[in-house]
């Protein structure tokens, strides 16, 4: 019976220590690299984690039966890893709406309007407030080296601009390029603990449609518009292996779009921060991709997989003729002159 007593000292020691780890083990948190290879990291900051995957709709609520057996036969709307693909016709608007109005949520979007693309921001905002994210509370930050120039446009209750300046530039390649250096700064000194969301978008582009809760995810990648029809092999992905946003020959999902993203404020605050230390540390080498921060952006998604894709309905193009399988346009880059707005 005496011999007992030690062991249970021991166990209850050894309990004692297991619980002081877990909790100690706040001030880290996992880092998932571009290479796919996890390690524990000290972090400074501790980011908000949403409850993104609770969804609770309100009593009472009365809508359509879904189904398993009808809906659209002409679209996939599931990947091989069981992420959604957001098409018109596969999800419940009002539903949505009322699960997301009951958490509050607050979305973040950022547009950079450098140079004489500060022209496109008018119709940007003003077709913000018609289309993205409306009834819930939204903070557009607008990066600009005109912040004079941005346009005066009534945004509604609970909605609201901030101008955030940013130094002008000769090429229109470093100002993409510097877009995830200046989105991950935004978050670590703006955003954590204050949003939950975040959309990166380009502001030569302008709302068409709903853009709104269905959207919502950890991880949310766009289809490029372009490419969506199109085998991988002819992906303008950067194929030279001495770049890191290197995707191999017979790798790839699809084709993502740059000019829009997002998702939770961690998954965003990681993938920005991940994509600017791979294109730095390009640059040191005398490397550029060939598509800059868009092709660092689909080497991360070929590794960190999205949960959650929105079709080519939420970034067409305007030159575009519509496919029969866009029912709708949500979000659709302008026709502009290229030679006449870019800076090289």
């Amino acid at each position: 019976m005496n011999k007992l007593v030690p062991i249970t000292l021991l166990v209850v020691i050894l309990l004692g220590v297991l619980y002081v780890y877990i909790y100690s083990n706040n001030r880290f948190r996992f880092k998932l690299s571009d290479t796919g290879i996890s390690q524990l990291e000290p972090s400074p900051q501790v980011i908000f984690v949403s409850s993104d995957f609770h969804l609770v709709a309100p009593d009472g609520m009365k809508y359509t039966q879904p189904s398993i057996t009808q809906g659209r036969t002409d679209v996939v709307s599931v990947t091989p890893w069981l992420a959604p693909v957001v098409w018109e016709e596969t999800f419940n608007e009002k539903l949505l709406d009322s699960i997301y109005m009951k958490k509050n949520i607050s979305v973040v979007a950022t547009v950079f309007a450098v140079g004489k693309y500060i022209m496109f921001l008018k119709d940007f905002l003003e077709t913000a407030e018609q289309f993205f994210f409306v009834g819930f509370r939204v903070s557009i930050y607008v990066f600009t080296d005109r912040p004079n120039d941005v346009p005066h446009v009534k945004m509604a209750e609970g909605r609201q601009l901030n101008v955030l300046p940013v130094p002008s530039s000769n090429r229109w390649q470093e100002i993409s390029a510097r877009r995830m250096e200046l989105i991950q700064k935004l978050i670590e000194e703006k955003l954590i603990n204050k949003a939950d969301y975040i959309f990166c978008l380009d502001v030569d582009s302008k709302f068409h449609g709903r853009w709104g809760t269905e959207s919502l995810g950890g991880l949310v990648a766009v289809i490029h518009p372009g490419y969506y029809r199109d085998d991988r092999s002819r992906f303008p992905y950067e194929r030279r292996p001495i770049s890191r946003a290197f995707v191999a020959p017979g790798d790839g999902d699809f084709y993502y779009c740059g000019g829009a993203f997002g998702g939770l404020i961690q998954e965003v605050h990681q993938l920005a921060k991940t994509c600017r230390k791979n294109f730095e540390d390009d640059a040191k080498e005398g490397i550029e991709a060939a598509w800059q921060e868009e092709s660092h952006l689909n080497r991360y998604m070929w590794t960190n997989k999205p949960s959650k894709i929105l079709s080519p309905e939420y970034l067409w193009q305007d030159f575009k003729a519509r496919n029969p399988e866009i029912k709708i346009i949500r979000f659709s880059g302008v026709v502009k002159n290229y030679a006449a707005i870019r800076p090289n």
